[in-house]
């Protein structure tokens, strides 16, 4: 008897060994919602399952090839012809729709392969949606093969990426779109930035990423242009192990022997500094010129202590360059449990960059009213390199009960980048600066850092659904021993070089920065919603609160080196030779700052306490209605002080209360075609390092970024020009669009919009103060314009082209904001002859037009997607000009051509060969000043030249 046991256990073990898997999710058509408690088996057998919450079900079954059957009560049953099973293998089935059976037709039968390339669920969410959206699936990350989210989002309609990590919607600027992560605020990288790095998410443990460009109630207050919400995977439908490399190769920059560097750490390949560039002399050890001067021995080597112990170069070295590369892994898979099942995802990535400019120009002119032409004050020319090194990695665990499931996400980047700068600088006599003639080196590194836990759950209790969500993020910025060195160049009476001299007022003195930011960010939220009838029709309750509060320590230690040597060979390392350091004799020596108070010295806070309602309904047949109310409360906190000694103790610097009402309509034209309109109340605040009395200085550029809490003041009139009082920016938002759908993801439509900006916030440029920019209040601001996206096959002219698409999208926008009175009297007064002054002007950051276009090639049994895509973006205002004749910046139209091609090839296609070419024309980036009647002048230019990419995957 215990033999017959053992051969049965054997045997029944090796059957189920033996057996492959199908799994799946079930979807209602008429919204793209999951359906719970389908029945769903193999045909002419008993084996099957029951969908859960989410209309996922699984199924085992011995090898071989089936037919599988959905049926649900008052739904037409459908049946998947042609389902191959392997051994211990997942077969997946992305979703199956299934239709109210209202007129008790016949099942309907599709075969596997359609099903499993098909993307219906998302578009169905998006044509059934009451409010706007746009996005991509993991479906089509399978297909068309894109590696990381920034690459996946450029492929939604209305979605641009700026350097390859930030995204833009409606060309709107960083200020007025958003990026979340599991529909939580993270702060990315740069905690300054309302958007997160997207390039650090790999694609395989992604489930979509959607675009939200209206507003609802639900949603964070905080964007104008759109939402972008990035959602990881909590249990992956299949096992999933993927390896890549990838290198790229641009020729203006890679394998250069002129590449500009400096001797670094050890560890800087890895993000982080190695210790070598920490500051030595603690806060409480600092000497001032009159400690020094009053020193005693004891005193005096300390301080040589001190001054031996900084970083003896200074100056710019050069060496072979090497390309870009980058490296991925990532995992995932789902498993039975006692208690329920439970997946994980594990992604690493790791980056390598590397950029070379050998003509950065910047520059600044200014207005006189006696001259036609603008007036120039300084010319900075020369050469830069950088190396960005990105350590990413991704950790994931879910488990789904029967009625609940959880979720928990680890994520932590580590971001490094050098940045070395050699320029010839010049200032020219006029009436605001003498002249000079110099040389200047840059050494900066600066290290970026970001963790970040989410953590959520949610039950399904018959009509209700419940959720909460918590995610703790710590971010933080050290930029270690940044030097910046300018030596005077001495000209004779026939201009040519006779010696150098440095520490006079236009070179200054050496400088040595550490800048030190910290921020934690605590996001948590609660929500309800409800399923119910009205008069029949199928309606959503929507309720929840939320809580946001963030904390910043911020502060620069600067050290001037106090130049006591009277003769130079114009070697940037001779200032800091043993000989011509403290204490030898006419010895230089550094200074710290910051004794006595620090500027460049805060603490700040923000609190903001949201409450909201929805309801989704149908009042009328064919008509789709989400009206919502949500309300903030927001409160921003500084502790600081000015140049002028006035101190901010925890003070108050924003304290607000609003509503912001949302009311989305939809009227279904028919199966395929809606029409909308919307009506929301959005915001925009200052960031944390606006909302202080900062002064930013950056090295590369030369410019100072001076926080909005400072007063300015018209050195000559002694009129405020900026009074230092900051306000949000209240957006109304009005948008119609028609649209219609087709099949693999076709569509066509025409946008409306109409935005109204109280109080908009811009970047201004100071005059009073050279090379300044501040934020500031504006003034009111009006944008409407019109937008077409369109991605068509080309089979309407043949079938056999039906692989082929064109698509695109076009915004033309008007904006328009009335000045201020003293913006306006200040440009009357700069005005030339002839010149009318008018009191509106464009917005600050708004593209009067966009346009991305693009010709691709999809072969569905090929493996194979190429495409040609291009983009431009219009004249923008960048930075808006200021009183006493600073001229506005705009950006000019940089006109992006990029070729991609994706080959997926092997048994099962498990490996992936990707090759592009960016920036195919060789355009410049550039800014320009403009001013009536003259020549524009350049503000700023690079040339980021051409780049050829070439990566490979393999999926195991």
């Amino acid at each position: 008897m215990r033999h017959v046991l053992f051969i049965f256990l054997i045997v029944t073990f090796k059957a189920f060994a033996q057996q492959g898997t199908i799994r799946g999710t079930v979807i209602e058509d008429a919204n793209g919602e999951p359906l719970f408690g389908v029945t769903v088996q193999i045909k002419g057998t008993t084996n099957g399952a029951i969908t859960d919450f989410d209309g996922k079900f699984e199924i085992k079954a011995a090898p071989g090839t089936y037919d599988l059957q959905a049926s649900f009560v008052s739904f037409q049953t459908v049946t998947i012809s042609g389902l191959a099973v392997e051994q211990e293998e997942v077969t997946l089935i992305d979703q199956i729709r299934l239709k109210e059976d209202v007129e008790l037709l016949e099942e309907v039968v599709v075969t596997a392969e359609v099903i499993k390339t098909t993307e219906a669920a998302l578009m169905t969410v998006k044509r059934k949606s009451a409010s706007l959206v746009d996005g991509i699936s993991a479906a089509s990350f399978r297909k068309i093969g894109d590696s990381d989210a920034a690459s996946a989002a450029k492929r939604i309609t209305g979605v641009s990426v700026e350097g390859g990590k930030y995204v833009y919607v409606r060309g709107l600027g960083d200020r007025y779109t958003k990026t979340q992560l599991n529909g939580m605020d993270v702060p990315g990288l740069d905690p300054d930035r309302n958007s997160i790095q997207m390039d650090i998410f790999p694609t395989n443990v992604l489930n979509n990423i959607i675009v939200s460009k209206t507003f609802t109630a639900d949603l964070p207050a905080d964007f104008t242009g759109g939402l972008v919400n990035i959602e990881t995977k909590d249990i992956p439908d299949i096992k999933t192990t993927t390896a890549q490399i990838g290198f790229g190769y641009n020729p203006s920059m890679h394998f250069n022997a002129d590449y500009l560097t400096y001797e670094g750490g050890k560890t800087d390949w890895l993000g982080f500094d190695d210790g070598s560039r920490e500051l030595h002399i603690g806060d409480n050890e600092l000497f001032s010129a009159v400690d020094v001067a009053t020193a005693g021995q004891t005193e005096q080597s300390q301080i040589a202590a001190q001054q031996a112990g900084f970083n003896k170069q200074l100056g710019a070295m050069r060496e072979r360059s090497f390309m870009d590369f980058n490296l991925g892994f990532s995992t995932g898979n789902q498993k039975e449990i006692g208690i329920g099942t439970l997946g994980y995802n594990f992604a690493l990535t790791y980056r390598n960059s590397t950029e070379y400019y050998d003509d950065a120009l910047f520059t600044q002119y200014f207005i006189r009213t006696d001259q036609q032409e603008l007036v120039q004050i300084s010319n900075q020319e020369g050469e830069y390199g950088v190396n960005n090194t990105l350590l990413g990695g991704l950790v994931g665990l879910g488990l789904k009960r029967n009625n609940s499931k959880y979720r928990i996400n680890f994520l932590k980047i580590q971001n490094g980048e050098s940045k070395t700068g050699s320029f010839d600088f010049e200032i020219f006599p006029n009436t605001i600066a003498s002249d000079f003639v110099g040389v200047q080196n840059n050494l900066e590194f600066s290290q970026k850092s970001l963790t970040n836990l989410f953590v959520s759950g949610e039950y399904f209790l018959n009509s209700w659904t419940l959720g909460w969500r918590i995610s703790p993020t710590k971010s933080s910025i050290y930029d270690p021993d940044i030097r910046f060195t300018k030596y005077e160049i001495l000209l004779d009476a026939d201009d040519n070089p006779r010696g150098f001299d440095i520490g006079t007022g236009n070179s200054g003195v050496p400088v040595r920065i550490w800048r030190d930011l910290n921020e934690t960010n605590l996001s948590s939220r609660v929500d309800a919603s409800k399923e119910y009838d009205i008069n029949g029709r199928d309606a959503k309750l929507k309720l929840g609160a939320g809580v946001a509060l963030k904390n910043r320590d911020f502060i620069i230690r600067e050290f001037n080196l106090n130049v006591e040597q009277d003769e130079f060979i114009g070697n940037y390392d001779e200032l800091l030779y043993d000989e011509n350091l403290y204490p030898s004799e006419n010895g230089n020596i550094y200074y710290p700052q910051y004794l006595g108070g620090n500027v460049n010295q805060f603490d700040a806070s923000v609190s903001n306490y949201s409450f909201y309602a929805s309801n989704e309904f149908f009042p009328f047949d064919r008509f789709k209605a989400i009206v919502g109310l949500r309300a903030e409360a927001y409160q921003q906190k500084y502790t600081g002080e000015n140049q002028q000694n006035i101190v901010l103790d925890n003070e108050t610097v924003i304290d607000e209360f609003n509503l912001f009402p949302s009311t989305n309509f939809t009227y279904q034209i028919s199966e395929k075609q809606n029409l909308r309109f919307a009506y929301n109340r959005t915001i925009a605040r200052y960031s944390f390092k606006e909302a202080s009395f900062i002064e930013y200085f950056d090295p590369l550029t030369g410019r100072t970024f001076l926080g909005a809490l400072s007063p300015i003041e018209d050195p000559e009139t002694r009129e405020i020009i900026w009074d230092g009082n900051i306000k949000s920016t209240l957006i109304d938002n009005f948008d119609v669009r028609w649209e219609r759908f087709g099949d693999r993801a076709q569509i066509l439509s025409i946008s409306g919009f109409y935005k109204k900006f109280s109080d908009p916030i811009e970047i201004v440029q100071i005059a009073s103060a050279n090379n300044n920019f501040q934020p500031q209040n504006v003034g009111d601001a009006t944008v409407y314009g019109a937008e077409l996206e369109f991605r068509q096959s080309l089979g309407l002219i043949n079938p056999s082209f039906s692989d082929f698409f064109i698509n695109g999208n076009g915004t033309w926008t008007v904006s328009q904001i009335t000045m201020t009175d003293i913006e306006f009297e200040a440009r009357q007064r700069n005005a030339k002859t002839n010149e009318n002054v008018d009191r509106e002007r464009e917005l600050q950051g708004q593209a009067p037009y966009i346009i991305n276009t693009g010709l691709s090639y999809a072969g569905q049994q090929n493996g194979l997607e190429i495409g040609l895509y291009y983009n431009v973006q219009g004249p923008t205002l960048t930075y808006t000009g200021g009183p006493r004749g600073a001229p506005d910046v705009y950006s000019i139209p940089f006109s992006s051509v990029n070729f991609s091609a994706i080959k997926n090839f092997g048994e099962n296609d498990k490996m992936r060969l990707t090759f592009r070419v960016n920036n195919i024309l060789n355009d410049k980036r550039e800014w320009e000043y403009q001013a009536f009647d003259s020549k524009d002048q350049i503000f700023e230019a690079r040339s980021p030249g051409t780049r050829v990419s070439l990566g490979f995957r393999y999926s195991f």
